[in-house]
């Protein structure tokens, strides 16, 4: 019998800095054993929850909304923070709601900078989904009226003459003085709560492992952002992985109930009764 769990993230530096050690035998991981991990874009990870493909994934928290009943939130690995959300950016300066009826790029239909934009214009339906480092050429070929940008984008649009129209992280802090909860991890709840802890655990250990030996963890993480330079490198991880990385605490936990009341207050989010914890 195969008690192997499949594992899902990204190869973003972040996602790869959270999970070099569990991936390299660096922390004792209790008898758990992992299949080889899929490293993918957050819309396929995404996608992959929501057909309830993979027992442990990194997911956007928009997707979080949709797969509650299958999945629970694991208190370790998490993005959240602060200066740190997704940009509406464009060409030119313009009026945000000017936009509302324009084009306007989403790195995926289930990312969180998706949801985001819907919640700061509601109504807006002229969306283009394509891959998030995609989207600053599209806006510059003015294939689209303008786009929402994640990642290691947030250090490089104005390379592209891009303007930033928006921060949607800060206009998140603003509205609701909480951290932006952009993904999180999560596991099959099917699982069930000892299997699952010992999950949290192990990804937590990971993390602590990443802090304290950040040098041993570079060649991984190189290998998987090669078209990044070393100092976009160090700013990814710098601004994706923090405390709430760690743990959520209940502030993080909070800063995610929330964002899954006003994405259903928006009538994007499906409504849940379940808790978002194991």
């Amino acid at each position: 019998m195969n008690n192997s769990l499949s594992l899902g993230f990204s190869p973003c530096p972040n996602d790869t800095f959270i999970f070099y050690a569990m991936m390299h035998g660096k922390i004792d991981l209790g008898g758990l054993i992992f299949d080889t991990p899929l490293l993918e874009d957050v819309e396929t990870l995404n996608n992959l929850a929501l057909h309830k493909k993979l027992d442990v994934t990194k997911l956007s928290c928009h997707a979080l909304g949709h797969v509650l009943d299958e999945y629970c939130v694991l208190s370790a690995g998490s993005a959240l923070g602060r200066g740190c959300g997704p940009l509406l950016v464009s060409s030119a300066q313009t009026d945000v709601n000017s936009l509302k009826d324009k084009r306007i790029a989403i790195p995926g239909k289930y990312t969180t900078a998706a949801l985001l934009l819907q919640m700061l214009l509601p109504g807006c339906t002229n969306l283009v989904e394509m891959r998030f480092d995609q989207i600053m050429d599209a806006v510059n070929n003015g294939d689209v009226d303008a786009g929402v940008i994640i990642h290691e984008s947030r250090f490089t649009y104005q390379q592209f003459g891009l303007v930033c129209l928006q921060d949607l992280g800060q206009w998140w802090e603003d509205v609701s003085g909480l951290p932006i909860p952009l993904g999180s991890i999560v596991a099959r709840r099917s699982l069930g709560i000892q299997k699952i802890a010992m999950i949290d655990k192990a990804i937590q250990e990971s993390v602590g492992y990443a802090f304290a030996n950040t040098e041993a963890c570079l060649p991984y993480i190189r290998q998987h952002s090669q078209e990044m330079d070393a100092e976009v490198v160090q700013n990814h991880i710098g601004l994706y992985v923090n405390e709430f990385s760690s743990d959520l605490g209940e502030e993080g936990f909070r800063a995610i109930e929330q964002f899954m009341i006003r994405g259903r207050e928006a009538g994007v989010l499906p409504k849940s009764t379940m808790k978002l914890g194991y």
